[in-house]
């Protein structure tokens, strides 16, 4: 598979990587290994191969889009790091920043906190118009925010691919027809577990995991964006003088606030946040390091002093749902 001085420890680390990654991210890793790999069967004479001058001679070598050069360092400089951990003499190269101008909205802590405790509370009006979705909706944007789901993703779940016992979700033909485990904080499966009672699923030959009320199919994203949209009306959270390149406040940011969360708890947790990508990359079902790597940035660049400043992952933000009344 690999051919230079370092073909071994190619191979050992690409094994370990297998396990974690998916099918497409694997293609993906395996060509970037073995084009680094054929690089330095030609390019070194020594065993002092990862210098600066050499790691920067590579990155000047390579061609192709900026996204795609960025993706190739980021996985090289990943391989550069198990060298380091296994006592090589390494020169760790700086991943070159995604240049993108777009600008997530991150909800507060109390923008989250007035989102769940509306969520949970049921109006009237909107039981008579479908009584599902005031059950539904306080479970699917803490799927959102707790797993960092998409939303489509999340309203296509069934009740078999929903593992309560053992806590994890199997998603299915997902965006780029990919498939994932996503693992659930124990509160969240608990979560589940009372909605799926509350709503008779169990032992119940149900497909849809938040069926519709209206149809045979699952509750639809336009009912769940539109009572969201309201959420955020009552509450007045809006963004003032928003730019083109700026995405207001809507339910997919609940996934922007899991990325960011999940980059901050690393950081708490003294974790190389570039370690972090690939792994965050494979729970969010992203098609590239890139994609994951822009979080990181947002992470970085709007909120440098609170990456240091959040509490526990998830703390506080859960409100109970006593979905038993």
């Amino acid at each position: 598979m690999f051919k230079s001085i370092y073909s071994e420890y190619l191979s050992r680390y690409y094994l370990l990587r297998e396990s974690v990654l998916s099918e497409s991210a694997r293609k993906h890793e395996l060509c970037y290994l073995r084009r680094f790999d054929d690089y330095v069967e030609k390019n070194s004479d020594t065993n002092e191969v990862f210098s600066e001058e050499f790691i920067n001679k590579w990155i000047f070598s390579l061609h192709g889009k900026r996204s795609s050069i960025e993706n190739e360092i980021i996985v090289i400089r990943q391989f550069l790091q198990y060298l380091a951990l296994s006592g090589q003499r390494v020169f760790l190269p700086i991943i070159l920043k995604v240049y993108d101008d777009y600008v997530p909205y991150i909800f507060s802590d109390a923008e989250l906190s007035s989102i769940f405790r509306f969520a949970d509370n049921v109006i009237q009006k909107d039981y008579k118009t479908d009584p599902y979705l005031v059950i539904e909706f306080p479970v699917i944007i803490r799927l959102l925010y707790c797993c960092g789901l998409r939303l489509g993703e999340t309203l296509k779940l069934s009740m078999l691919d929903a593992d309560l016992d053992n806590g994890v979700l199997h998603l299915v033909n997902t965006k780029g027809d990919k498939h994932r485990l996503v693992p659930m904080e124990p509160v969240m499966t608990e979560i589940l577990s009372k909605y799926c009672l509350a709503m008779n699923l169990h032992g119940k030959d149900c497909k849809w995991l938040f069926p519709s009320s209206k149809s045979n199919g699952h509750i639809s994203e336009h009912s769940v964006k539109h009572r969201f949209e309201r959420i955020l009306q009552e509450n007045g959270i809006r963004m003032k003088n928003k730019q083109k390149h700026e995405r207001g406040p809507c339910l997919h940011c609940m996934r922007h606030v899991f990325a960011f969360k999940s980059f901050a708890k690393a950081e708490q947790e003294g974790r190389h946040l570039d370690d972090e990508i690939p792994y965050l990359s494979v729970y969010l079902g992203h098609e590239s390091l890139n994609e994951t790597e822009k979080y990181l940035k947002f992470s970085n660049e709007m909120f440098p002093e609170s990456i240091y400043a959040f509490g526990d992952f998830m703390s506080g933000l859960m409100p109970e749902v006593d979905y038993e009344a």
